[in-house]
């Protein structure tokens, strides 16, 4: 028998860039995660049983950007 680690749901932000974002932190509450773009990094971080995911526009069916982008963890920014 494992102990599994409890999962923690995360909100994630994919392409915000500016004003939309103080909107969605109004509705949704601050980001865990901040994906620059929409790429399959950003998918392989998401677990759907558990995460939010708040698209600045788009969504999830949408084509992958071509290259992966930077991701910001806000639980390390200080």
């Amino acid at each position: 028998m494992t102990d599994a680690l409890p999962v923690r749901p995360t909100v994630h932000f994919i392409a915000f860039r500016g004003e939309e974002y103080h909107s969605a932190v109004r509705i949704w509450g601050k980001p865990g995660i901040i994906h620059r773009v929409w790429d399959r990094r950003a998918l392989r971080d998401i677990d759907p049983a558990v995460d939010t995911v708040v698209f600045a526009k788009g969504c999830d069916a949408d084509e992958f950007a071509r290259f992966n982008g930077q991701d910001i963890d806000e639980g390390k920014i200080s």
